[in-house]
């Protein structure tokens, strides 16, 4: 893991600090309908504001393309993000540049917090173009990232705003940093990955990276079925990508050569179609009916894993084991991540998770607060967990 200046190593007081955050945040009506990832950013906003600063607030929101959408402002989180501090008001400029921003910015006062508008207003933010990095650092004395969801972006706001000012990271981008390093980059051992989802050609680079870094490689949801086809077993109508067979048995080699057991499911649930009510079997792995899908592993291959998963001390999620979202094929996942979670908060495991569908199914387990940490960040989370270099975070050790 990169090293990283902190909050702790700068002098705030009096400073105009500008903050790369993520309030790119789902909305209806008019209205933040999810404020998860502004509460993430608290931490960060009222140290600097108790410290003295004057808090401007960055981000994007949504895909304008580099035009103004009256439809992707900022302005209606301004609300949201009043409404979470709960103790102040918050101001807002027309544009995240030029005039209207350097005027809200020198109106400021130690302690105010400003929003910027939607930095993806101009298409010198996703070009990572130096004259619109040099426009934002004109606002600010400090650049502080906790963007951890964006740090796999070099934008403007990212990347280069970051070698212009004096960078730290913020608390979450530094919670988040701090729990990646311990479950990956010098973990406990034994480490088990647990990756699940629909198909392994999305996660070729994931996978060839986790199985020389783990001890244990847990395979679960549709790509499982790619393994096994791989490996000669009927999987019935099941989802398969089948030209990837010869992919699948060299990720298989590798783990072998690389002392990483990889685990594959010993029985499923399978039935006729994915719906609600349809009826199902639990079967052998080898013995499933021609005409059925799995859709879910089975419960000997649950058990199986939890009982890996007590040998642990680290454990990395990523992708449901089944078909979460249509009970009962949700069974497989909650029996292993309710026990990850309890074996948690029993002391013994730490549990890292994130991207994807991972947070929806782990809350749907309920299991979510028993985590050691969840990352809501999806694409920087797997390319992470690909070994990538993010440039986010290269530009915060520069």
């Amino acid at each position: 893991m990169t090293k990283f200046k902190t909050l702790d190593a700068i002098d705030i007081a009096g400073q105009r600090v500008l903050v790369r955050v993520d309030f790119n945040v789902p909305m209806r009506d008019g209205q933040v309908s999810d404020a998860t990832r502004i509460e993430r950013a608290l931490p960060t906003i009222r140290e600097l504001r108790q410290r003295g600063a004057r808090v401007i607030l960055l981000s994007h929101f949504g895909r304008p393309k580099g035009k103004r959408v009256t439809e992707m402002s900022l302005r209606p989180v301004v609300a949201a993000v009043q409404e979470a501090l709960d103790d102040g008001a918050v101001a807002f400029a027309e544009d995240c540049i030029g005039a209207p921003a350097e005027a809200a910015v020198a109106a400021l006062s130690q302690g105010d917090v400003l929003l910027l508008e939607n930095l993806r207003f101009h298409a010198g933010e996703e070009a990572n173009d130096p004259a619109f990095a040099a426009a934002l650092a004109r606002l600010g004395d400090i650049y502080v990232s906790d963007a951890f969801s964006a740090a796999h972006r070099a934008h403007a706001s990212v990347e280069a705003l970051a070698r212009l000012l004096p960078a730290a990271a913020g608390r979450l981008m530094q919670t988040e940093l701090e729990h990646l390093a311990a479950a990956l980059d010098s973990p406990q051992h034994p480490v088990a990955a647990v990756v699940g989802g629909a198909k392994v050609s999305s996660k070729l680079d994931l996978l060839g990276n986790l199985v020389r870094k783990v001890d244990l490689l847990v395979i679960g949801g549709g790509m499982a079925n790619t393994f096994l086809h791989a490996q000669g077993v009927e999987i019935g109508k099941s989802l398969c990508e089948r030209d990837l067979a010869a992919t699948a048995q060299a990720i298989l080699k590798t783990a072998a050569a690389a002392n990483c057991g990889v685990l594959l499911p010993c029985d499923a649930v399978v039935a006729g179609s994915l719906q609600t009510g349809v009826p199902t079997r639990t079967v052998d792995i080898g013995r499933i009916p021609a005409d059925q899908m799995i859709l879910d592993v089975g419960p000997a291959t649950a058990e199986t894993i939890n009982g890996r998963l007590a040998d642990c001390r680290t454990v990395v999620w990523n992708g449901p084991l089944g078909c979460f979202e249509v009970p009962p094929f949700d069974a497989g996942t909650n029996a292993v991540a309710q026990e990850a979670a309890r074996l948690t908060r029993a002391g013994g495991l730490l549990s890292v998770a994130g991207g994807g569908d991972t947070v929806a199914a782990l809350a749907h387990a309920g299991a979510i607060d028993g985590f050691s940490y969840v990352s809501a960040a999806g694409g920087a989370f797997l390319e992470w967990l690909e070994g990538k270099t993010l440039p986010g975070i290269a530009a915060l050790e520069a």
